[in-house]
């Protein structure tokens, strides 16, 4: 698959993920709620397992392009998407066979998101893969994820509510607007490797 297409399939994979995985969710909590119908909530933890998909083809995607850029870090990217993927749907497994939820489930998804997110926004960075505004809007936004996760399981404030839900905002900005919208239209820039970093800093030395 050439560069450009995987551009605009990241793109398109990356708002199916968030589309899906929001309604997932709301299905879920409703479940929570009190809902007891059984289609809603299978319908909700199928729609988790799209996104999931959805997530594990980003990262194997993107890791043919980022291996230009670091490979021994990039691999990183799609195991800690795969990883995303097995936590939500052994959840997802769990709450149809036992009517009842895994505690902090989305908590323990966004683990494996906020740190494969930083490894996948920093070679963004260094490489100019995309203007580097936008690969700092994900850093910005998989940091505070990553810090929110933590903070939540501490009672410290909620993710789903007030504060909690506004440290989402970044991310969300990123992954559903600016980074989608940027591939499909322009697809990636020339990568700048690690080795050709080095080089670039010894001689502006």
């Amino acid at each position: 698959m050439s560069r450009r297409k995987i551009a605009v399939t990241v793109g398109i994979l990356f708002v199916v993920q968030m589309v899906t995985a929001m309604f997932g969710t709301s299905l879920i909590q409703a479940f929570v709620d009190g809902d007891t119908a059984r289609a809603p909530l299978t319908l909700g933890v199928l729609l988790m397992m799209c996104s999931g998909v959805a997530v594990v083809g980003i990262g194997i995607l993107m890791y043919q392009v980022l291996k230009d850029v670091n490979r021994r870090l990039a691999i990183w990217y799609p195991v800690l998407r795969i990883v995303e993927f097995a936590v939500s749907a052994a959840c997802g497994v769990y709450i149809l066979t036992e009517l009842q939820v895994v505690p902090n489930h989305m908590l323990w998804v966004y683990i494996p998101t906020g740190i494969g997110g930083l490894v996948l926004t920093y070679l963004l960075f260094v490489s100019r893969l995309v203007p580097r505004p936008i690969a700092v809007l994900g850093i910005v936004g998989y940091a505070v994820l990553s810090l929110g996760v933590p903070l939540d399981l501490l009672g410290v404030l909620d993710l789903n509510a007030g504060l909690g839900l506004a440290l989402l905002a970044p991310g969300g900005l990123f992954e559903v607007v600016v980074l989608p919208i940027w591939l499909i239209a322009k697809g990636f820039r020339t990568p700048t490797s690690a080795p050709q970093l080095d080089r670039s800093l010894s001689l502006s030395r």
